[in-house]
């Protein structure tokens, strides 16, 4: 069984500590949208990262960010960045799509070559490789955990590092802009007067170990199961994601009734809530199940391809610290949601062994992770 020794996170709140502390309280990392004129893309709220004191936002920030994590988890997992020859697995949805809308706009050229990841990550540990990125939308950094821990139970590697990274871009902007009539101000996941998504960015980075790891271990990593629906572009399917619960439960070797908290893909979207609220009963409740529900977006956006590790390194928080947090922007839970026990209004105290993380991604790319406590 795999293990994962330390897990990062960069998201609009700070690092794993401080987002998990906000999500407790609650709080909402929501504030006006930079970088693209609003009125453009009928958006007019975002999850940013703060803005960096008296200095202007990287050339390349996805990589930025990614980096940051990637030596941040590989130190807390106590090995050296720098002498460290670990392959390093990305999950992104747009890659440095923002710098190359940056490009198109001011002719400030970018050269193609540093568009992949692998520049950033050797400039901050020149023996980190290889370099491999997966485009799984908005659930790719959890197939590159689920890639990782097949290298690591196969033998291929005995330590590799999962990571996620994105940021927000014109292009995404004026997508989600076209699916609602007025901006959306809050992400609200299974409300029933939820109005939209909003973007997050960020990044997160996990380590993966072989079970005769003897460092630090944050949690057990049981099993993800993977699905690719293809019901549609963009719409999920209830079959598709139902199939990723099963298969991460058969791979764990886990009954529905193990499961104590769920940390939700939760977009606050008209079809994902509803989707994933009847897949969770389906899959979980009916088969004797009741875990915690609850979700990160509302607190944090939509991180897109960084989204399912930092969904997971709250979980990895849940199972630790013994504290499941509320769903941020969440008061009339909809209908299909009613019989979930759903995190509202303040934290709960569980004394969870076992947490699932899902994560579905545009075309029907789902992944959900099975962890149990460290």
């Amino acid at each position: 069984m795999a293990l994962i020794a330390a897990s990062a996170v960069r998201s609009c709140f700070g690092d794993g500590a401080a987002t998990f502390d906000r999500l407790l309280a609650g709080e909402s990392g929501v504030g006006p949208l930079r970088h693209v004129d609003p009125t453009a893309v009928n958006v007019t709220h975002a999850h940013h990262l703060p803005a960096p004191a008296g200095a202007d936002e990287p050339e390349l920030p996805a990589s930025d960010w990614l980096a940051g994590c990637v030596t941040a988890a590989l130190a807390a997992a106590g090995l050296d960045p720098a002498a460290a020859r670990v392959p390093v697995l990305v999950g992104t949805g747009l890659r440095e799509l923002r710098s190359v809308e940056r490009q198109a706009v001011s002719g400030r050229p970018v050269r193609a070559a540093r568009l992949h990841f692998t520049g950033a990550l050797r400039a901050a540990a020149p023996r980190l490789g290889p370099v491999l990125t997966v485009a799984n939308a908005c659930s790719a950094s959890g197939h590159t955990l689920a890639l990782a821990g097949d290298l690591v139970d196969s033998g291929a590697a005995d330590v590799v590092v999962a990571a996620g990274t994105d940021a927000m871009t014109a292009s995404m902007l004026a997508m989600i802009g076209r699916v609602t009539e007025e901006p959306t101000e809050q992400v609200r996941p299974f409300d029933a007067d939820r109005t939209g998504v909003l973007l997050g960015e960020g990044a997160a980075a996990v380590v993966v170990v072989s079970g005769a790891w003897r460092g630090p271990v944050a949690a057990r990593l049981l099993g993800v199961g993977l699905s690719c629906d293809a019901h549609h572009e963009t719409a999920p399917s209830l079959a598709g994601i139902s199939r990723a619960m099963t298969d991460a439960l058969a791979r764990a070797g886990r009954s529905p009734a193990e499961v104590d908290v769920v940390v939700s893909h939760g977009t606050g979207t008209l079809l994902n809530d509803v989707t994933e609220a009847e897949a969770i009963h389906r899959v979980l409740v009916e088969a004797g199940g009741d875990p915690y529900v609850t979700g990160i977006k509302g607190a944090l956006g939509h991180t897109s391809g960084a989204s399912a590790l930092m969904s997971l390194d709250v979980a990895i928080r849940c199972l630790r610290d013994g504290r499941v947090p509320p769903v941020v922007g969440l008061r009339r839970p909809l209908p299909e949601a009613t019989a979930l026990r759903l995190v509202t209004g303040a934290p709960v105290r569980c004394a969870a062994r076992v947490a699932q993380v899902n994560s579905f991604g545009f075309g029907g790319v789902n992944a959900v992770t099975l962890l149990a406590a460290a």
